[in-house]
């Protein structure tokens, strides 16, 4: 569907969109883009690298950990072709199929990056809530099938996207509005009543991000609540200080994406620009930040990644 009406469903193409107005500075804005995807893949490479290869880091908070450098690593990898050929060669075209399939990944990591904060919130609370009783409760086993359900949830909410979008046919102007394919982007191309396509996908923001947030979001109140109650003034500093790096996690990467979700559903008229710029804070900023503020934070961790490349 170059940008024909009625065209058949196989041989239809959606255009992806740079950032608009802009196209003069295309070239540094890639330069840009490939120097946050490098740092991204190579942070969070070390971060898996360190923890998998000194067994004194294979505890629940560094598994956690690990997850979420994964998950990250393939956030990042399922956007680099599109988002750098848009800006490296002005390569707009992208098929129905590999537009469905980049969405699924996108969406499903998504899913399971809020998982792996929700784990760490929890791994926080039992912490400083029950310490003595923390190696009984976070043990591998535990883990592994926490681990397990939650990637059973992603898979399960990701899954019918793509379904759902290949029912249609679409024979409306086929520019997305990113670099990338979303699912509350590609549903508005239809031709067809979306009706269903809406409700699922609030269902699915509804029944990950926002109860994930919510949720940490009480382990926080749990948390401050047993800290004011039974911890000196430095013991409470100290305790905060272990949560400041997954704070700006969650910071990080519920604040774009629940942003977008209700811009998309609910404010359609909203700038472009605005739109452009929180799906890329969304996909680009916590894999980069992620590791860095991590191992800043983390004397454990920075003491073993400086031995590692001291060698």
């Amino acid at each position: 569907m170059s940008a024909a009406n009625d065209t058949t469903f196989n041989s239809a193409v959606f255009l992806l969109t740079g950032i608009p107005g802009q196209e003069d500075i295309h070239i540094w804005i890639s330069i840009l883009f490939s120097l946050m995807y490098i740092i991204s893949i190579v942070g969070n490479s070390v971060i898996l690298f360190i923890i998998k290869t000194d067994p004194s880091l294979h505890e629940p908070m560094y598994i956690f950990l690990s997850m979420l450098a994964v998950t990250d690593l393939g956030l990042s990898i399922s956007t680099i072709p599109t988002i750098l050929g848009i800006y490296f060669f002005n390569s707009r075209e992208i098929s129905l199929n590999a537009c469905f399939a980049q969405l699924f990944f996108l969406h499903f990591l998504a899913k399971i990056e809020s998982s792996v904060l929700l784990l760490m919130a929890f791994d926080r609370f039992v912490a400083i809530c029950n310490p003595l009783r923390y190696a009984s409760i976070l043990t591998l086993p535990r883990i592994a099938k926490m681990e397990l359900v939650f990637v059973v949830r992603g898979m399960a909410v990701a899954l019918p996207f793509p379904f759902l979008l290949k029912r249609f046919q679409y024979c409306r102007a086929n520019v997305l509005s990113h670099s990338f394919c979303l699912h509350q982007d590609v549903m508005t191309l239809a031709c067809s009543d979306i009706t269903i396509n809406t409700i699922y996908g609030l269902f699915t923001t509804l029944f990950t991000f926002v109860l994930d947030s919510l949720l940490i979001f009480l382990s926080y109140m749990m948390i401050l609540k047993t800290m004011l109650s039974i911890m000196s003034h430095m013991e409470c500093l100290k305790a905060l200080n272990t949560c400041v790096s997954h704070l700006c996690a969650v910071l990080l990467f519920y604040t774009p994406n629940i942003s977008l979700a209700v811009i998309h559903r609910f404010w359609n008229s909203s700038s472009h620009l605005l739109k452009m710029l929180l799906a890329y804070i969304y996909l680009l900023v916590p894999p980069l930040i992620n590791p860095i503020v991590y191992s800043m934070k983390s004397r454990y961790l920075r003491v073993r990644i400086i031995r590692a490349f001291a060698k």
